[in-house]
């Protein structure tokens, strides 16, 4: 497959290649250009062209509307395409990559809808006159997204910044390009003008890193790991861009004894091994009340140890493939220093007899906090449950990380759920329930795991300028 420069299907400049494997089989399934330093220039020129040409900025909000709402359609009559490219391509379950697919979908709608809903204000003045506040396209926004979810947050990225009318340049993992080309193919197809869209697959240390510095890109959009966010802003410093972050997470799942425990045992497990724990949502720090301790860690085991692991395209498979043999490594590696460090691993951390990137669930049992498996994200399937006490303790728990993306809290008391969720710093936090991510609400974190909030409404600041206008009546 070829780049995508001002929404023209091209080769690199350079010829460049990248091979693309398959994790369910570790073999070569795909090959796509690579990007380099004169294609991201090329890139760049057509979104600023474009975009100050205003032939997209310009147009009304409901036309706007009308082609997000294309582009939504176009999703759906190709979900089974897309799905099964997602599912080959980055190992999920069909089932999930159809459900991502059309999440996706979902969200082109949601901000179809938004496009002509964004509000200015009026404000009472001293002044004789009016005055008023609007909001404009910020212009020319380089979305970066990780190979986790490679087609629904490119959405979360793209659908907000064309509904508010900037121009997009959209830089896929190489582990992942594949559903991201594709959606710029669609994208074009609906009528986003053509130089408003771009897609780049190539390395990170020459297109994303030419993208966050050049003084032509108005808005960075990025989702990946936290020490790469760090860089991100460093680089972009020096021009003053505007930057969002959705960095990592170690998100804490507070299991109370007055809960329904039973039911948090036999759903938690898949809010740390969905897409093989390879998500900055992930609840892999389970932390549980002293007194239930032990009957929880043997439910959560059997639950684990009865997820179907296999090959992405079988309907009954829950658990695909890693990502890549490294990644998988990086989980090996975590269950040996948790072994050193004194916690037990009741199941999984074993390889299958399969060629792809399979490991199976592994639970980790009397971990304490302290501990690296339980600080640092790992981004594979593994579980720490850790105890606790008494409510102060577990919030402490909670707390004690660097992260504070994402959380859940189970409990029948409703004061104790006000209390702990209020005191828990975190940017999302479901009560009996392990689900994070709503279309229509707020997704992002404290501390280290970013800045600013995708998804809703709020997504829709990060691509708009503020200007404040006041019309004089003497």
């Amino acid at each position: 497959m070829d780049l995508l420069i001002g929404g023209i299907a091209r080769p690199a400049h350079d010829g460049a290649t990248l091979r693309v494997l398959e994790p369910a089989t570790a073999a070569e399934f795909a090959t796509v250009a690579s990007g380099g330093q004169n294609d991201v220039d090329a890139a760049i020129r057509a979104a600023r062209t474009s975009f100050d040409s205003g032939v997209w900025a310009n147009r009304s909000a409901t036309d706007r509307g009308r082609v997000l709402l294309r582009v939504a359609a176009l999703i759906r009559d190709r979900s089974e395409q897309i799905a099964t490219l997602e599912a080959r391509n980055a190992g999920k379950p069909i089932g999930d990559a159809r459900w991502e697919v059309n999440a996706a979908a979902d969200v082109f709608e949601y901000y179809a809808g938004a496009a002509n809903k964004i509000f200015g204000e009026t404000i009472p003045v001293q002044d004789a006159g009016i005055d008023m506040v609007l909001r404009e396209p910020v212009g020319v926004c380089a979305l970066i997204v990780p190979w986790n979810f490679p087609l629904l947050i490119t959405t979360w990225k793209t659908a907000p910044a064309l509904a508010c009318g900037n121009s997009v340049i959209i830089k896929p993992a190489s582990l992942t390009p594949l559903s991201a080309l594709k959606l710029g193919e669609i994208l074009v197809e609906a009528g986003v003008p053509e130089g408003c869209v771009s897609v780049l697959p190539g390395p990170g240390r020459i297109i994303g890193d030419a993208l966050v510095s050049d003084p032509r890109v108005d808005k960075i959009g990025f989702t990946g790991e936290t020490t790469t966010g760090a860089s991100i802003l460093r680089a972009s410093s020096e021009n003053i861009t505007r930057v969002s972050l959705e960095l990592g997470g170690k998100s804490a799942c507070v299991v109370f004894a007055d809960s329904d425990w039973e039911k948090s045992a036999a759903s938690t497990p898949m809010a740390v091994f969905a897409n093989t724990g390879q998500d900055c949502c992930a609840r892999s720090r389970i932390v549980v009340e002293a007194s239930i301790y032990d009957d929880f860690v043997a439910a959560f085991t059997r639950t684990t140890e009865a997820l179907r692991v296999g090959a992405p395209l079988e309907e009954t498979t829950e658990i695909g493939p890693m990502i890549s043999a490294a990644q998988r490594q990086v989980s090996l590696d975590y269950l040996d220093i948790a072994a050193a460090e004194g916690a037990e691993q009741v199941t999984g951390g074993v390889i299958p007899d399969d060629p792809g990137f399979y490991l199976t669930p592994a639970v980790l049992a009397h971990v304490d906090n302290s501990m690296r498996v339980a600080q640092e994200e790992i981004f594979g399937p593994v579980a720490s449950i850790i105890p606790f006490r008494d409510e102060a303790d577990a919030i402490r728990i909670a707390n004690d990380t660097p992260y504070g993306l994402s959380g859940s809290l189970w409990t029948r008391d409703l004061g104790r759920a006000v209390r702990v969720a209020k005191a828990i710093r975190t940017g999302v936090i479901s009560v009996n329930t392990n689900r994070s991510v709503r279309t229509e609400a707020p997704f992002g974190g404290y501390k280290h795991s970013g800045l600013g909030r995708e998804l809703g409404m709020h997504a829709m600041n990060h691509y708009t300028e503020v200007k404040n206008l006041f019309l004089s009546s003497e």
